[in-house]
């Protein structure tokens, strides 16, 4: 429960006055109700920047919403919603670093007029995650609200570049501990640990970053978040291994491409799609491509480009 759901529910709980003892039981009643009401209540997204720059694209939001209402997406399971999502998104231009949207402040963004592989994926989720509760009509809170419970640390975004998630494997760990996915890639095949490699993309390539550009102070704690999550093992599925296992892949289970090159883990992220002839291609943002598309099988994509190390998979919940 947040401080927000605290303060709403603090002046009913905290009445205090002389009741009969049925009267003392209903009143028990209610405040449990109310208090497991508060429980659950959904957060205000923590928006530090106006939408006329967190929120880009808001027609193609309204497209998909318009669609995601008359065809009763809220119906469906979780991965039919995160697949549905992602192909409503197809076509649209890969633009990089959509999320350096400030000089200083950080806030959750979204952009429809031009998707990374991470936002990509992550925009999926959040439409999907923002529509499983059915109403009529959402707005760009609704899913800027979803954006930020995945992307940020515990799902909190206070205005610091440094409460965001920037590297794959720490998303997959701290969404899979707060039940948001599953990291199902132990269960799918034998793995093999990834040892002797330093995560320090950020900090060494830190002039591309617009933040850390202009905040030298923040190189320092980018450092130490990137030291420790090298503390943390790492065990992936080999590429020679993901032909084998690709029947166990569902549609709309994350994929984060790892790597053999220096400083990061995993270079790539996308999505499994399970189409009509049976095979599961991987679907992304491409770099190459300059857009969204339904690329080849995951094992073909991986054996396509020699740096691809193999995969871990999240399942969402």
């Amino acid at each position: 429960m947040t401080l927000r759901q605290v303060s709403l529910c603090k002046p009913y709980i905290s009445q205090t006055a002389t009741f009969t003892k049925r009267e003392a039981i209903m009143l028990s009643r209610r405040r449990f109700l109310f208090a497991a009401a508060c429980s659950t209540m959904p957060a205000m997204a923590g928006e530090h920047l106006p939408q006329s720059v967190t929120f880009i694209g808001r027609k193609k939001f309204e497209s998909i919403v318009a669609r995601a209402v008359a065809e009763r997406w809220a119906d469906f399971a979780m991965p039919d919603r995160v697949t549905r999502a992602a192909l409503a998104m197809q076509g649209t231009p890969y633009v990089g670093f959509t999320l350096e949207i400030d000089d200083h402040t950080e806030s959750a963004s979204v952009n429809f007029s031009g998707l990374d592989c991470w936002t990509f994926f992550e925009t999926a989720l959040g439409l999907a995650r923002m529509i499983r509760p059915s109403k009529s009509r959402y707005d760009p809170s609704d899913l800027l609200r979803e954006i930020e419970w995945t992307r940020y640390r515990g799902g909190k975004c206070k205005g610091n570049y440094l409460d965001r998630i920037h590297y794959l494997e720490e998303w997959f760990r701290d969404n899979d501990r707060r039940g948001n996915v599953k990291d199902i890639t132990k269960s799918l095949v034998s793995t093999v640990p990834l040892e002797g490699r330093k995560i320090d993309e950020m900090t060494v390539l830190w002039k591309s970053y617009r933040y850390l550009k202009n905040n030298p102070s923040l190189r320092a704690g980018m450092a130490e978040m990137e030291a420790e999550l090298q503390t943390h093992p790492f065990h992936y599925i080999p590429k020679a291994a993901v032909a084998g296992i690709e029947s166990k892949i569902q549609s709309g289970d994350i994929i984060g491409i790892v790597t053999h090159k220096p400083h990061v883990y995993c270079s790539h992220v996308g999505l499994a799609l399970r189409t009509q002839d049976g095979g599961c291609h991987f679907m992304h943002a491409s770099a190459t491509k300059k857009r969204v598309i339904v690329d080849a099988s995951i094992s073909d994509y991986l054996h396509s480009i020699k740096s691809h190390a193999g995969i871990v998979v999240a399942r969402p919940l």
